[in-house]
């Protein structure tokens, strides 16, 4: 049974392994050999060589030895010449590559085009009457030459056979086919680092094949967005160094954690295409943790300490010490045992690190490492009634597990120095961190004691509400995890603490759903005005059309054509008598009539419009959606969302509830096709003109659900309560302005200065498509439409039977 092989390459000082990948190429291109070399360009960060071939569990580095290693195992292709003397001849001129042709020296070199030119004098190839594994080799060193491309580039003269032989070697077609593939992959790793994140971050003593790192949440709530990023960065640097990353529940405090908040996490992991090699949980090392703590104190480092909680905050904010630092070892090892039994003394102490009462870092003025807690746990039971901090457990935990790398956001800097004590203090192997900036997005709060009060509060209807940044929140308002991810790789692991928009994750977005998702039509009910066509059919009938007119593969619809129509009322306010319009996916019409309302002339109650099927619609103006009046069109409920905060970022200090935002869901009514009622929950659309939505809840008695997928534009973006907060300001001042301006009316009247209220607004792109604007659910205009393939959770079992990958899958 033929093994299965990898070639992966990169660019080194030392070169392109140009030879290797053509002999690669060339072995592929028979057809006898199955299977094919699977060859694969690689980060030039990840390895000391430039090459290496990786055979099952095995890996063979560096030109020379793979090139020879590949000879032999085809000797049939007679790579290494076709006599007993030939191998010898054929491995000096592989050696005179790797020794000679790779050197530095000028001098060197030129010596060693003089022999190349002087053996071929009379020789087509190296070794031989065909090329063999010499010529590819030698053919590689010289192309990986500057000295030797210069040389030729300038027309100097380095030998004529020499130039003979190295031109013929250029025209075989898995030489020319090598030049292309690197070429190629050249260009791509260009523009993959002009446009790509910043991952170049030099992870310290990270070796191929040795690194772990790890994810451990608290299963104390439901993962946000920021969560997501340090998942996938700790998933991305163990793949991208062939090592193992291990999800780890930080179950320490059985206050907060619940078993239902374990299962949530690795459902959204599982979505988010997290797969651990190993899953492990704090509460293993229970039993291994307690006797750290009783060698920690044994050592002199710590103490326990029956402060109360407000004294021991105020005494280490001034730096003052405990009156129990200097307890004997044995009377902390007495206490230390009343706080695991739980007596009634025991459960008003803690144990603290000695560490520095004045050290400028807070994080190191005697933390607390070890409490008392008489909540069951949800894996150990009533077993313990101590429990180590995570700032204690989580160093003692990585280094017994084997992480080499503890990749997490910066907010943990300050307890690094904390983390390495920790370590030392205990003898244990060193883990090396690297911090990264945490996402922070305007409008938005990641705490999960703030969103824990916007769902106490009712403000929300639980942790999968739209307008929360949980992962359950962004994919119910529409969010592909396809984007997400490219959104945090495109962040990279960078240490700039920067305040995001939202702008750029729902552009991304919209850039995966737009292909894919099918086009709809829906109309707003309120004062929807009924339209007849003149010339249209006596009868209505139905005619199949593609949902999306880029994209046949989404397949077809069912359009119902009739002579009395639905449009919208904010379109019907635009026309004029004569005017032609564009009915979509029908043709040309002409106004005829317009009916407006007598209690209120700015409403249109009935159109009569002509059809003009002969009319080019390239001439039209206006390209109206429009629904046949027939009983199969289905009645749709539009959200809409705004953020829950009207303030960009909450400084320290700023009260949650003092920056609430009114309103923040919109509900609009509306018809829309027959099609939509067979739209499953989680599905993508586009309602033509107005926007991306997704389906929150499916046809239940003829009425569908949709939630409105922010786009990314600019007038989707920002917050409605930040704009009416704006434009109070600005008519506040626009009196102010005018009151001043009529008290110096005489001295002002020739001045050209503008006041705030006459100041000309930004441009914003409208479409020549009037759409409704006066809806809580304000439309956008979309570009190009299209529908996912990405369905959505069911509740309340939000993910249905996706699970975590076992570690034996993986």
């Amino acid at each position: 049974m033929a093994l299965v092989k990898t070639l992966n390459v990169s660019k080194q000082t030392s070169g392109i392994p140009y030879a290797t990948i053509a002999l690669a190429l060339y072995i592929n291109g028979l057809q006898e050999i199955s299977p094919k070399i699977s060859i694969e360009w690689k980060d030039a960060n990840l390895s000391t060589e430039n090459v290496e071939l990786m055979i099952e569990n095995q890996v063979i580095t560096g030109t020379s030895t793979i090139i020879r290693y590949l000879a032999r195992e085809h000797k049939s292709l007679g790579l290494y010449g076709s006599n007993a003397i030939s191998a010898p001849l054929i491995d000096h001129w592989i050696d005179f590559a790797s020794n000679i042709l790779s050197s530095r020296d000028f001098k060197q070199l030129e010596s060693g085009f003089d022999e190349l030119n002087h053996h071929l004098t009379l020789r087509t190839y190296f070794v031989g009457y065909k090329p063999t594994l010499a010529d590819v080799v030698i053919w590689g060193a010289l192309k990986n030459s500057a000295v030797f491309n210069r040389l030729l580039k300038t027309g100097k003269d380095v030998g004529t056979h020499l130039v003979r032989w190295y031109s013929y070697i250029n025209t075989l077609p898995y030489i020319q086919e090598a030049v292309a593939w690197v070429q190629q992959k050249s260009v791509n790793e260009t523009k993959s680092r002009s446009e790509g994140p910043n991952m170049n971050i030099g992870l310290v003593d990270a070796k191929i094949g040795q690194v772990v790192t790890r994810f451990p949440p608290e299963p104390s709530g439901y993962l946000h967005i920021g969560h997501a990023k340090a998942a996938m960065l700790n998933q991305y640097f163990a793949q991208l160094y062939r090592g193992k990353l291990i999800v780890r529940f930080d179950d320490t405090n059985p206050t907060k954690e619940k078993a239902e908040f374990e299962e949530s996490i690795k459902e959204d992991l599982a979505l988010l295409e997290i797969h651990a090699d190993q899953i492990s949980y704090t509460s293993d090392h229970f039993d291994e943790l307690y006797e750290y703590g009783l060698k920690i104190i044994q050592k002199g480092l710590a103490y326990v300490d029956d402060t109360d909680v407000v004294t021991m905050r105020e005494q280490r904010m001034d730096g003052i010490v405990s009156k129990s630092r200097d307890l004997s070892v044995e009377e902390n090892l007495r206490r230390f045992q009343e706080m695991k039994e739980g007596t009634e003394f025991g459960l008003t102490c803690c144990l603290r690190a000695k560490i520095d009462m004045n050290n400028p870092n807070k994080s190191l003025r005697d933390p607390v490492i070890y409490r008392c807690n008489l909540l069951e746990h949800h894996r150990t039971g009533n077993k313990w009634k101590l429990y180590p901090t995570y700032d204690f457990a989580c160093p003692i935990v990585d280094s017994i597990e084997g992480v080499t790398h503890a990749l997490r956001t910066n907010e943990y800097h300050d307890r690094n120095d904390q983390y390495y004590w920790i370590l030392d203090a205990l003898e244990l192997r060193k883990v090396h961190i690297w911090d990264f900036s945490r996402m922070n997005f305007v409008y938005t709060l990641l705490s999960k004691r703030k969103l824990q009060w916007f769902v106490d509060q009712k403000m929300v209807s639980g942790w999968d509400d739209p307008r929360f940044p949980t992962v359950r929140g962004i994919r119910r308002r529409g969010l592909t995890i396809e984007a997400l991810k490219q959104y945090i790789l495109m962040q990279g692991a960078s240490q700039n603490d920067v305040m995001l928009e939202w702008d750029k994750l729902w552009a991304l977005n919209k850039k995966i759903i737009d292909p894919i998702a099918p086009r709809h039509t829906s109309i707003l009910s309120d004062n929807i005005v009924k339209t007849k066509i003149l010339g249209g059919p006596e009868k209505p009938y139905e005619k199949e059309i593609p949902k999306h007119k880029k994209n046949p593969e989404i397949g077809t619809k069912r359009t119902t054509f009739a002579s009395n129509v639905l449009l919208e009322q904010e379109d019907a306010k635009t026309f004029e008598i004569g005017e032609e319009i564009t009915l979509m996916d029908w043709g040309n019409a002409i106004v005829k009539a317009i009916n407006k309302s007598e209690e209120n002339p700015e409403i249109v109650k009935s159109l009569e419009l002509q059809l003009h099927l002969e009319g080019d619609f390239k001439k039209t103006k206006k390209k109206i959606t429009w629904l046949a009046e027939t009983s199969d069109i289905i009645e749709v409920t539009l959200l809409d969302y705004d953020y829950l905060i009207n303030k960009k970022k909450l400084e320290e200090g700023d009260e949650v509830k003092d920056y609430v935002t009114k309103t923040t869901e919109f509900r609009a009514k509306a018809f829309a096709d027959a099609n939509v009622r067979h739209l499953k929950k989680g599905e993508n659309i586009q309602f033509e003109r107005r926007g991306y939505y997704i389906v929150d809840v499916e046809a239940t008695e003829d009425v569908v659900t949709l939630i409105r997928i922010p786009d990314g534009k600019a007038t989707t973006m920002a917050s409605k309560a930040a704009d009416e907060k704006s434009e109070k300001i600005e008519k506040k001042s626009s009196k102010k302005d005018e009151k001043k301006k009529g008290k110096n009316r005489e001295v002002d009247v020739t001045s050209d200065s503008q006041t705030l209220s006459s100041m000309p607004l930004p441009p914003i792109k409208i479409s020549s498509t009037p759409r409704e604007t006066t809806s809580p659910v304000s439309p956008t205009t979309p570009t190009t439409p299209y529908i996912s393939d990405i369905k959505m959770y069911h509740v309340p079992n939000l993910y249905g039977d996706l699970s975590l990958p076992k570690p034996e899958e993986t």
